[in-house]
């Protein structure tokens, strides 16, 4: 019996490699002998670095850059030395993650942090760069990571202009002499797994900006400043990439990726898959358990159960996804490659208390799946 395990991350509460461990746990003690794979995953959200740098093997680099407010964090990045490869997850330097609820500032934010550890990246030698916009805490259209990587950004007095996505409405001339040469050299893929435009009613800042801190009022200042930018931009590059799709991804960092380094868009969890080798790993699996904090109707939109379902079912393996929630129309992705899906809690709780025994749900669970499922098979 062999039975692997690629769940994401349970935010709030355990990483990816955590929840993988914790249902390995309640496996092999109700099934002893069944062979466990663990393989962690994500979606180009927080914890892609990590799931990307042990499924491959590679080096975790560290350093300080700038964060979204300005504040300097230890962000580290990860080098796969045999291709070339830099990993850059976007929560790291410019996440949401690193500011209290009541810091977060989507008018003021900046994702220059992030620019910063492209700019490593290219100092390494980087021919790939796989850069995850997942958890930002940003709406400033990427235009910060710009900046650390030599675009100019002035105002209508020819000053360079202030930080964040709100100033961008005051952006009058943009110079792109100072921008990295190298960037035209390198293979950048986002992994991404939102497919909004930047401006308007489903782009960046109406449909991200309110959980990034901005009032009503802000998302509309917010969403004008992104288009007078993008104008700003189509002049200079010939080219409006505004209604892309993704370019509103990560407070319309997806639109700079495309815009300024040809960026291609793949879901992350198809990234992450590529480089854990998952598509190896199932091969004769009997088994395949997912796993994420919430599992409803949204996960069709490219989350890491359906993106671990898609691998398993080219190979005939049934997927059974663990999750802390099953939301409003969890029961569509039936129809998608899950063939079940569990909540972890037994009883009343609190959210804050499950988050807190989140492991050992987890492992309790898997237990009961693996008694379920020895059964089915001597049935």
């Amino acid at each position: 019996m062999k039975i692997v395990i690629a769940p994401d991350s349970f935010k709030d509460s355990l990483d990816a490699a955590g929840v993988a461990h914790a249902i390995a746990g309640g496996l092999a003690e109700a099934w002893p002998g069944a062979e466990l794979v663990e393989c962690p995953m994500a979606d180009g959200g927080e914890g892609t670095l990590e799931a990307i740098v042990a499924a491959s093997q590679g080096e975790l680099r560290r350093q300080v850059v700038r964060g979204p407010l300005g504040q300097g964090v230890e962000a580290a990045w990860g080098w796969l030395a045999d291709s070339r490869t830099a990993v850059i997850e976007m929560a790291q330097a410019s996440g949401i993650q690193l500011l209290p609820r009541d810091q977060r500032d989507a008018c003021r934010s900046s994702t220059w942090g992030t620019g910063e550890l492209i700019a490593a990246a290219l100092a390494a030698g980087a021919q790939r760069i796989v850069l995850a916009i997942g958890g930002s805490a940003t709406n400033d259209g990427g235009s910060g990571m710009l900046r650390a990587l030599g675009l100019r950004l002035f105002d209508a007095q020819d000053q360079p202009l202030a930080e964040g996505g709100l100033a961008l409405a005051g952006l009058a001339r943009l110079d792109a002499s100072g921008v990295d040469p190298r960037l035209a050299e390198v293979c950048v893929e986002v992994a991404a797994d939102v497919d909004n435009p930047l401006c308007g009613a489903n782009g960046a800042s109406a449909i991200f900006g309110p959980q990034k801190g901005a009032s009503a009022e802000q998302v509309k200042a917010l969403d004008q400043a992104l288009g007078h930018f993008a104008d700003h931009c189509a002049q200079l590059l010939g080219k409006d990439l505004r209604d892309a799709p993704g370019s509103g991804a990560a407070g319309g960092m997806g639109f700079a990726a495309k815009a300024f380094m040809g960026a291609r868009f793949r879901p992350g969890v198809e990234v992450v898959a590529e480089l854990a080798d998952l598509d190896s790993l199932v091969q004769g699996a009997d088994l395949v358990i997912t796993g994420e904090g919430r599992f409803d109707a949204q996960t069709l939109r490219g989350k890491t159960p359906m993106g671990v379902a898609k691998v398993a079912k080219r190979h005939g393996v049934p997927v059974v996804v663990l999750a802390g929630t099953l939301g409003e129309g969890y029961q569509q992705l039936y129809g998608h490659g899950i063939d079940a899906a569990f909540a972890l809690t037994s009883g009343p709780m609190s959210l804050e208390q499950a988050c807190g025994e989140a492991a050992t749900l987890l492992h309790a669970r898997a237990g009961d799946i693996a008694r379920l499922w020895r059964i089915a098979r001597t049935a």
